[in-house]
Parts: structure tokens; sequence; C-alpha cells
């Protein structure tokens, strides 16, 4: 069970099952007419609900998207955990990381009211949106931005681990993530900024930071 921040919500949507019907249409919703149209007018249209029901798990949409892109984090994290577990060798665990956080996103089974293919492109797409306001530091200050942070700290952790003497673990972990995933979106909607030629080539992604990453701190 991911856990989530308590300053996101006003009551956790993954107590009831309006709480997670909220969270699975806000991202078919998000990932449909993007997070510029979304309304949770709109969202309560398509689950039935009344606009004050939704208002009792969320303060507005942008702690909504911030709940969504920290379970995107969160959930990339207990994956990568359960990779390396019982792994001693560092460099195998980053190669694994770099495979994981590279391979193109599929559904989890686990988790059947989240759709993680959608929410990979709503966090590429609209991710950014969760920390570009006016209250980033507030935000950061009450911790909402930390599944990323612990994300990137497992890495640079396992970075250390493979040459004690690289200065730039924490930069090179929040690059990785950002081009691994970055790569991803591209070889899909914007072929012309990779040297990836198709989907079925997405272990050429893994390979591309591989080489990036190994001659970076090797």
């Amino acid at each position: 069970k991911i856990k989530m921040n308590e300053k996101l919500f006003l009551r956790n949507p993954e107590e009831t099952e309006l709480g997670k019907k909220i969270i699975e249409y806000s991202i078919l919703l998000i990932h449909k007419i993007g997070f510029e149209q979304f309304t949770f007018k709109k969202l309560a249209k398509e689950i039935q609900t009344t606009e004050a029901g939704i208002y009792r798990y969320f303060e507005n949409k942008h702690r909504l998207l911030v709940y969504l892109v920290d379970w995107y984090w969160n959930w990339q994290e207990y994956r990568l955990l359960f990779e390396i577990n019982n792994i001693p060798n560092p460099v195998v665990k980053l190669k694994k990381a770099i495979k994981l956080l590279s391979t193109p996103v599929e559904n989890d089974v686990r988790t059947s009211h989240i759709d993680e293919k959608l929410l990979f492109e709503i966090v590429m797409m609209e991710g950014a949106k969760s920390y570009l306001s006016r209250n980033v530091t507030a935000d950061n200050n009450n911790k909402l931005f930390q599944p990323y942070k612990d994300l990137c700290n497992r890495i640079a952790v396992i970075i250390t681990e493979c040459n004690s003497k690289y200065k730039y673990p924490r930069s090179l972990a929040s690059t990785i993530i950002e081009m691994a995933h970055s790569q991803n979106f591209y070889l899909k909607n914007l072929p012309s900024l990779t040297d990836i030629g198709t989907v079925s080539e997405d272990s050429m992604v893994t390979m591309f930071i591989e080489n990036l990453v190994f001659s970076g701190i090797t």
C-alpha cells in the first residue's frame, strides 16, 4: 500500500469507493482534456456525484494533480525497491534502476483503479504544473514533493556506491529519471527529438542511458 502525504487531501481517497473513483476518473479526464480544461464540475458529471462531494476529498484541482504525480513517483520507488532487494552489487542495481525507469510503463494489476500508462503521460505533460506555482516554497516545506526526492535519493545512493568520488550523484539521479521518461515520451510523440526508432526499440533507451551514465561515473 502506497502511503501518501496527508496534507495532500482532506479525506483519504483510498479509503472509500467514491475516493477511488475520483482518482480513477480524474486520470482519465485529465488525460483526455488536459489539466487546464479539467474541473471538479466535469469530474463530478463523469462519476455521477456532486462537485461538493469531490471537495470533501481535495481542496482544489492543483492538490489533486500533486496527489496524482506523487502517487506515480511513490509507485516507481516501490517498484525500484522490489527490483534491487537483496542485490549487493551496485552496478547491477544501477542498471536495474535505469532499465525500470526507461522501460515503457505498463499497468499494475494490483492497482485496478489507476491506469499507470495514462498517469505516466499526465506526469510528462502536466507534472511540471505540480510545482511551477506561486506556492512552491510552502508546498516544498510541507514535503509535497518528497516522493520524487526520495526516488532521486535512492538512485543517488546507488551511484555513490558505484563511485564514491563522483561529485554529482543527485544531479545525475534526477537527470536519469527525467531523461528516461522524456526519451520514451519523445519516442511516442516527438520522434525527431530522439535517435530511438520505434516503440519496439524501447530497450535502446536503456542502452543509451546506461552508456551515458557509466561513461560519466567511471
